[in-house]
């Protein structure tokens, strides 16, 4: 999701696994077009060490949200979270959620209709751009 106007760039469906969605951001963050950095904002299922490598060999600065327990800290030190980019971006991301709750419900994708990876993920990248097309009247409004 692009930050500015809460755009969907790029979806993608995968098999669960536990590590897919992290394996589909890091996918989906290096197909991206040019190589200037960029930061990219995530929850905490998302701060490990392995993912935030790849994303800084990408160029990519990790806003991960920072999962501190008791048995263990963060991947994200302090170079990261003194910006006040990182406090924004932790804001800023949970749009995505209302991009996922419109697809599931606006969209009727909370119970699919199709069986597969192939399908159910058309379907899905069809509601996704179906979203993106419903909030540009928003921001065509608001200049």
């Amino acid at each position: 999701m692009e930050n500015r106007h809460a755009l969907l760039v790029d979806a993608r469906l995968t098999q669960a696994t536990g590590t897919a969605e992290r394996e589909a951001a890091a996918e989906m963050l290096a197909e991206r077009p040019g190589n200037g950095r960029i930061t990219a904002g995530f929850d905490k299922a998302y701060d490990t060490a392995e993912f935030v490598a790849a994303l800084r060999a990408l160029n990519v600065t990790p806003h991960v949200a920072q999962n501190i327990t008791a048995r263990r800290g963060s991947n994200i030190d302090a170079r990261t979270t003194r910006h006040a980019g990182y406090r924004i971006s932790q804001v800023i991301r949970k749009r995505i959620e209302e991009a996922n709750g419109w697809i599931q419900e606006v969209g009727g994708l909370a119970q699919t209709l199709h069986r597969g990876v192939e399908r159910v993920g058309l379907a899905f990248r069809l509601r996704a751009a179906a979203y993106s097309l419903a909030r540009l009247p928003n921001l065509l409004a608001t200049g």
